[in-house]
């Protein structure tokens, strides 16, 4: 049997699957692999199937000139925590699961807008401190959803599942910002992001993460859009220049911000802790069993794929 390592153990059915096809090894700790253990595991193991954060960057390749590992079979759709480059020259594959994650992130995208605009977390905060005094006309009013303009920056697979739910659930009108047009099912105008932000009641960041959009939400941008409105992001973290953000909320430029991923994860700054006009989730994207187990499923399809001699299902 080929020798798989699992950087965190994933859902107990994924990991007895993988145990019916590999020499399984998985890690004890939920924290994410460091460079040391990254070199180590390219020298020792056939496949790896890491996760968000395990370093996997390009020195990592460079002290192991001829590594074990053909695969790194990541579980999630984003893998910028991989320099895919410097793993091709090495000669190790990187697969992702695309698909597995799209309605959940999307799902977690809706609950960030709403909670955001209608005050959702700050009012069960007031109303556990007991701090509510009853109902009156004029109490923690929010921002209606239903009919608003929303700006999706990234029309991917993820970007076109929230901008449907917005236009189908709540007939908010799409625009977006994104490399090339895209056809989809309802209707949706491409716009330059500086038009795009400016047009907007609520935006939601949905691109990859990576070297190509580090920083693209950042002063300029937020100075861009209106002082009502409010900023999703469930892309990743370093998409975010999150000190521009924090002076934007400050400086009261925009009104409000929900997010589930930060730049320097776990790590949030605390002035967005003491904003009560900012959502704050511990990344629960994807976070429901069925769909983890659903990415757990597609990961190892990638690795029983080169196990077998077959092409691989999801290369990126």
């Amino acid at each position: 049997m080929l020798k798989l390592l699992v950087s965190r153990r994933l859902p107990e059915s994924v990991m007895m699957a993988a145990a019916d096809h590999f020499d399984v090894t998985c890690r004890p700790v939920t924290t994410p692999m460091d460079h040391a253990e990254c070199v180590a595991a390219l020298r020792d193991f056939d496949i790896i199937l890491p996760t968000l954060g395990d370093a996997f960057r390009a020195p990592a390749f460079a002290e192991v000139s001829r590594p074990r590992a053909r695969l790194l079979a990541n579980f999630g759709v984003g893998y910028n925590h991989i320099d895919v480059a410097a793993a091709r020259t090495a000669g190790v594959a990187v697969t992702n699961t695309p698909g597995a994650v799209t309605d959940a992130t999307a799902d977690i995208a809706l609950t960030l807008i709403l909670m955001t605009a209608r005050r959702a977390g700050a009012g069960e905060r007031m109303l556990r401190a007991g701090q509510w005094a009853g109902w009156h006309p004029t109490q923690m009013l929010g921002m209606h959803v239903s009919g608003r303009t929303v700006c999706i920056i990234g029309m991917g697979r993820i970007g076109q599942a929230i901008a449907r739910r917005c236009h189908f659930g709540f007939g908010c009108k799409i625009v977006y910002a994104n490399r090339s047009p895209k056809a989809v099912d309802f209707p949706a105008r491409q716009m330059d992001m500086p038009a795009a932000l400016a047009a907007a009641d609520i935006v939601v960041l949905a691109t990859p993460g990576g070297a190509a959009t580090h920083h693209l939400m950042g002063a300029p941008e937020f100075a861009a859009m209106q002082p009502h409105a409010i900023f999703v992001n469930i892309s990743r973290g370093d998409v975010v220049d999150e000190t521009a953000l924090v002076a934007a909320l400050q400086a009261g430029k925009i009104a409000g911000a929900g997010l589930d991923v930060y730049e320097f994860e776990p790590k949030v700054p605390q002035a967005f802790i003491d904003m009560e006009n900012v959502t704050l989730l511990p990344h629960l994207g994807t976070a429901a069993l069925d769909v983890r187990e659903d990415m757990g499923r597609m990961a190892l399809d990638n690795c029983i794929a080169l196990a077998q001699g077959r092409a691989l299902p999801n290369p990126v």
